[in-house]
């Protein structure tokens, strides 16, 4: 899902300090709160598990950010569970995000996944983020209804992301799903792993990525949803 970032200005006199301030309330002044994507991919990827039965997705996101930190928005994706399940995922967020400090930063949201025509597959999550160092977050997620079974699931995941010369970058991820006891039946905790690569265009960020998971996958989400896969996103952003 998505992140926000925050600048500074450097003083060098009274007079370029008083230039750059008027420079500063324009800019902020025709900045929008909104800011929106749209992205292709051949596969769409959730905790290392295909949710298009390896076949392409089109998404589309819209977030309102205020000054002060919270945003709400909302998010699209087609999606492919087989025969009889929802063709579309369309989910609802609120959450905040705040600095800490120049390396530290956190974020809490709450999403609310939706599939039209699924009904009681509709779930909500807590998730928080924290990035520290510009380079490494934590990721923790709770659920009391996950996949809309009454049950409770975490998710746990722990990213790296360095830049590259020519606004290339470079990730890895690792992430750890649990479930209730009482999906054992259905589900088992499963671990997924992920390393990508990524390029800037200006506004169009293309990443190619190697996405994976351990065997006790393929219990809940079959051997072909999550089987190792590669997964090329051609993402554009705005403003």
């Amino acid at each position: 899902m998505k992140s926000h970032a925050l600048g500074c200005a450097v003083m060098f006199a009274l007079f370029s300090l008083s230039t750059t301030a008027v420079a500063q309330d324009q800019e902020e002044e025709s900045s929008s709160p909104f800011s929106g994507t749209f992205a292709v991919t051949n596969d769409y990827v959730f905790r290392g598990v295909s949710q298009t039965n390896e076949d392409p997705a089109f998404q589309a996101g819209l977030t309102y950010t205020s000054p002060i930190g919270l945003y709400v928005g909302t998010w699209a994706s087609n999606v492919d569970f087989g025969p009889g399940d929802p063709d579309w995922e369309v989910d609802g967020f609120v959450g905040y995000a705040v600095d800490f400090s120049e390396n530290w930063n956190f974020d809490v949201v709450l999403n609310r996944y939706n599939y039209p025509g699924a009904g009681a597959s509709n779930y909500n999550e807590l998730i928080t983020k924290t990035t520290f160092l510009d380079t490494y977050s934590l990721t923790v997620a709770y659920t009391d209804d996950v996949y809309g079974l009454d049950e409770d699931s975490f998710y746990y995941a722990l990213d790296a992301s360095w830049s590259l010369p020519q606004d290339f970058s470079f990730g890895l991820h690792v992430g750890r799903t649990t479930y209730a006891s009482a999906l054992d039946e259905f589900y088992k905790d499963y671990t997924d792993y992920a390393a990508t690569v990524g390029k800037t265009f200006g506004p169009l960020d293309l990443s190619v990525g190697y996405y994976d998971t351990s065997r006790s996958a393929e219990y809940g989400f079959g051997k072909q949803n999550s089987d190792g896969r590669v997964a090329v996103v051609a993402t554009v952003s705005w403003p």
